[in-house]
């Protein structure tokens, strides 16, 4: 299998040969617990162990950058791996509770796609907010193709929703406005930007009938038809499609957040970290497996080429999906949340 030819020539690089010290190896991992710790076990962790005799130890936690904080203060690093999602992983890049890993030992070929390989991170889940269009909707020969068809509502007219915080709704709002996608974080880093950005909420704010604070509601009001255009999550959209409700992905202006496997500063088994880290990024049989399960992919090579097309293109790390959404700046966000979430409340209240 692919797996194993995989995580073996990647233990040779890294001196990880079997050998009786190597099978009393153990790495542990901090991630997700219950079921998604389950597939992880059965697709990821036990296949590499079998490959290299690396034992896993995986360990359910959340709160993790003060677990990190508590781990940097009494030099007591329990962790060889940890997933970080959303705001965990800029806030723990900048307060410097993970090292700086060798891409030349996870991926020495560059297979991965730059979005993939971050200085501190290798991406191991994603997915995205995206607008959901009840097809059946639409006016007759009329199709939503972009945050600026949402905002146009005399030639889309009817109910809309959005998720109630400025988190994505202000970025919406500059592609709706013509900003191209390679300069949101830019204008958005401004004053006059994030005027702009209100000022574009204020023409559509009458229209939206539903601010919605929890994944499921977007879902049920497309399902009831008391919307017919809302943001959503991306895979619960897929699910409600499967059911029957005419419902379809607007990928274009996508925002698409991402989570990562960082190594935390101290960690003891450094050269086994990288591998493992390697065997989550880089092989397409496993990912493959994971996403017909959990379908939150990462960017491992070859993926796609796994999976069924149609099941492929409704994955947001599918190429085509990709190239027209934008990452989800979380290190401008954790700066600046406290702020504009003050601003968005007030701007509600008008």
């Amino acid at each position: 299998m692919r797996f194993k030819s995989t995580v073996l020539s990647g233990a040779i690089a890294l001196g990880l040969a079997a050998s009786p010290a190597l099978a009393e190896k153990k790495i542990v991992v901090s991630g997700s617990g219950g079921g998604l710790a389950k597939v992880m076990t059965a697709i990821y962790d036990k296949p590499f162990t079998k490959a290299t005799g690396i034992e896993i130890r995986r360990v359910a936690s959340t709160n993790r950058v003060s677990l990190l904080a508590g781990m940097e203060k009494t030099g007591r690093v329990l962790w060889d791996v940890t997933e970080l999602s959303g705001p965990e992983f800029p806030l723990s890049v900048a307060k410097g509770f993970v090292r700086a890993l060798d891409w030349n030992l996870i991926d020495p070929d560059n297979r991965l796609p730059a979005i993939a390989r971050d200085k501190y991170g290798v991406v191991a889940a994603s997915f995205s907010t995206i607008l959901a269009v009840r097809t059946d909707k639409l006016p007759k020969g009329k199709k939503m193709k972009s945050w600026a068809d949402f905002w146009d509502v005399k030639t889309f007219p009817g109910p809309r929703a959005l998720r109630n915080r400025p988190v994505e709704n202000l970025e919406f709002a500059l592609l709706a406005d013509g900003v191209p996608t390679a300069d949101l974080y830019k204008v958005l880093a401004t004053k006059a930007g994030q005027d702009r950005a209100f000022k574009k909420l204020d023409q559509i704010k009458k229209h939206v009938v539903v601010w919605w604070k929890t994944g499921a509601q977007p879902i049920q009001l497309l399902s009831d038809g008391e919307v017919y255009y809302t943001s959503a999550f991306n895979g619960r959209v897929t699910k409600l499609a499967k059911s029957g409700t005419p419902a379809e992905i607007v990928w274009n202006g996508g925002a698409l957040a991402l989570a990562y496997y960082a190594i935390p500063k101290g960690a003891k088994n450094i050269k086994e970290a990288h591998a493992y880290l390697s065997a989550l990024a880089l092989d397409a049989d496993r990912a493959a497996a994971f996403v017909k399960i959990v379908p939150y992919p990462g960017f491992a090579p070859g993926l796609y080429g796994k999976i069924p097309a149609s099941m492929g293109k409704v994955l947001p790390t599918h190429p085509d999906n990709v190239k027209v959404q934008f990452k989800l700046n979380v290190g401008f966000w954790v700066k600046n949340t406290e702020a504009l979430q003050e601003r968005w409340d007030a701007w509600l209240l008008k």
